[in-house]
Formats: C-alpha cells, structure tokens, sequence
C-alpha cells in the first residue's frame, strides 16, 4: 500500500516564513526598545510599604495591659521597632520609634519598665555591653537626643499602620 506524502515546503515559502519571522522579530525588539525609553527612573519596592501592627482596640488594650509591644523584624534588616499607645483614645497616641539606639548591636534593645515607668536598654547575651541609656514612653533619650521615629496611621479598617519606607531625609 503506498504511503501519502506529507505537505512539502518549497523554497519560495521558506524564505517567506523566514522573512516573517525576522519581521516580528524586529518589531518586537523596537517595541520593548521605544517602551523602555520612555520610563523614567524606576524605583523597586519588595515587600509592604508599611506594617499592619493590627486592630486599635485589639492593640491599645495589650500597651495598657502589658506595656509596649516589641516588634522584631523578621526579615533580618536590624528595623526592630517597639509600638506605644499613649492616652485614653485608640484612635490617637501611637508612636512607633527603633527598639534600640543607633550604633548599639541588634543584641541590646529597649525593654520597658512599668515601674520606673521608662525604657531600659538590656541585653539578651552575656557577651554584649549596651549603653548606659533609658528613654521615655515617648521616645525620648536620657542622652538628650530622640529615638529614631515611623509615621504611624490609623486604617479604613481601624488597624494601626506603621509606615516602614519613611524617608527621614526628605522629610527634612
């Protein structure tokens, strides 16, 4: 039994689809070139652009409770940050400020002292020293200087939104 023969390409129709291809190609390539001239800077930004520290109600009773709330950076940056609520009203009061002053290791941070009514900076090994330093509920040093602060805001949503992209230089 004799076996058909498949489609056959001709060298006229090789050189029209090799034309074509080289065709799109072209206008592809000018394409992403035109739309990448025409981007300004870019900016990347991995990640949220602030930390939903979660509900006010939720969150003011624990301060009340238990005192500030530590929060580490899980991420491994060295951002620890500890929230405070200060006042009677959930939807006002909140400073958020680093856990530890700059140049001290991520080993010493600032733990809160319901007696004294201050923070103390301690350490969680034996083999590191921390400065000699307290600091208020508001995030002043007894050095004299203030504790690096985030932009705190209260959602839609009533969660406590602590904004971690803030630029302190452009803010002046």
């Amino acid at each position: 039994m004799p076996v058909a023969r498949g489609p056959q390409m001709n060298a006229r129709s090789a050189v029209l689809v090799g034309l074509t291809g080289i065709v799109i190609a072209v206008v592809l390539g000018g394409g992403v070139l035109f739309l990448a001239s025409q981007g300004g800077d870019v900016e990347i930004k991995l990640g949220d652009a602030d930390f939903d520290a979660g509900q006010i109600g939720r969150i003011s009773e624990e301060i009340d409770d238990r005192g500030p709330i530590l929060y580490s950076d899980v991420a491994g940056r060295s951002r620890d940050l500890i929230l405070q609520h200060l006042g009677d009203d959930p939807e006002v009061g909140w400073v958020a400020f680093e856990a530890r002053p700059i140049g001290e290791p991520r080993d010493c941070f600032f733990q809160w002292d319901d007696n004294a009514q201050q923070f103390e900076l301690i350490t969680i090994t034996d083999d590191v020293d921390c400065a000699e330093v307290t600091m208020d509920e508001r995030g002043n040093l007894s050095t004299g200087a203030m504790i690096d602060t985030y932009p705190v805001s209260i959602d839609d949503d009533k969660n406590v939104r602590i904004d971690l992209n803030f630029d302190r230089d452009a803010d002046g």
